[in-house]
């Protein structure tokens, strides 16, 4: 640790030049992997606020919400408990004169169940009439206010905002929960349809009807679209990025042993053990990534802070510090390469030489 202290402080441009490759290397990583975890809550946000652990579909509807429709024959044949909730789901336009129309996904609720009376309202009230709706907060970022009156799509009905809930979003676009009753209307449904969907806390729940199926949460939530293509693609990413700065750290390290051969031969020479200068080089390698991600961190600390709440990101500390250890790891690796060198040198080849 010494002698790596010693060496960095003596050569303070060289090795504030790798410490500032760190840090970008350190501050991309973490932006993207913030935004890879803001895009899939922004898939599954509304999922994963109801906590429940299966979810029963038409079979024939290829494990979509909106291709699915369950019959009140198929709910009869099975019991329903306060551990059940129905779910009628419908894409909509809502818009209101003056203000941004918003693409939102209408969630249809029975307000005795477990997911209406748990919704976590920041202003307002819970549905409690027909054609009151409780939104995402998007819409108040928006400019919609409790009692504005909104429409769907091209339908004439008015329903009148009386709540805004955090956090809820389905598909990346804002939730609107609303009565189930409500919902047929807007799907325009005449025949004997109860719902989209049942939710259910229960992993072994199941419908007594052979046209319906029962899914997972995490099998459903996988088969959302895109959901598994837009993160395969950011961990792709995020792991090339880590290969790329492996393979800097090691190049950067190899040049400046071969830089320093001569001082390793010297000191080997006057009788310092290998171990010694391992330590050295490694305790040196980790303290160039500890310190480039250490600002990478604070740089992403103040991204957090002036960010747009429009952006979708998520920086959740302990994914991040995981992620900061991985650096740390891959920077050890890195420092292969050069230890190799440093217990292979001759000093009677190179000081003799």
């Amino acid at each position: 640790m010494f002698l790596s202290l010693k060496e960095i402080k003596k050569e303070k441009f060289r090795y504030g030049l790798i410490i500032g490759m760190i840090v970008l290397i350190g501050y991309l990583i973490f932006i993207l992997t913030s935004l890879s975890m803001g895009l899939a809550n922004q898939n599954t946000d509304a999922i994963n606020s109801w906590n429940v652990k299966s979810i029963v579909l038409d079979k024939d509807a290829n494990t979509s919400l909106t291709q699915s429709l369950i019959t009140s024959d198929a709910v009869k044949k099975s019991k329903i408990t306060k551990n059940e909730a129905y779910l009628g789901q419908a894409a909509v336009v809502a818009k209101k004169n003056g203000l941004t129309k918003e693409s939102a996904q209408y969630l249809g609720l029975k307000e005795n169940q477990f997911i209406a009376k748990n919704l976590k309202l920041t202003a307002g009230h819970n549905f409690k009439k027909s054609n009151e709706v409780v939104v995402d907060e998007k819409f108040q970022n928006d400019g919609y206010k409790l009692g504005d009156k909104i429409k769907f799509n091209s339908a004439s009905t008015a329903y009148t905002i009386v709540g805004f809930v955090k956090n809820a979003k389905l598909n990346i676009a804002p939730v609107i929960y609303g009565n189930i009753d409500n919902w047929l209307a807007i799907k325009s449904l005449n025949g004997p349809f109860r719902a989209s969907a049942i939710v259910s806390k229960n992993a072994n729940f199941k419908l007594k009807d052979n046209q319906v199926k029962t899914y997972s949460i995490a099998n459903f939530i996988s088969k959302l679209p895109g959901y598994s293509a837009q993160n395969s693609t950011f961990t792709f990413m995020i792991g090339f990025l880590m290969i790329i700065s492996l393979i800097v750290i090691a190049v950067f390290l190899y040049i400046l042993t071969i830089q320093k051969i001569q001082n390793y031969a010297v000191l080997r020479a006057q009788g310092i053990p290998s171990r010694t200068l391992v330590s050295a080089t490694l305790s040196q390698s980790v303290i160039l990534v500890v310190s480039g991600l250490i600002i990478a961190t604070i740089f992403t600390a103040i991204t957090a802070f002036v960010m747009p709440a429009a952006v979708p990101m998520s920086f959740n500390i302990p994914v991040l510090s995981a992620v900061g250890l991985g650096l740390v790891l891959t920077g050890l690796l890195g420092s292969l390469i050069p230890i190799k060198i440093i217990l292979n040198v001759d000093p009677v080849s190179v000081i003799g030489g």
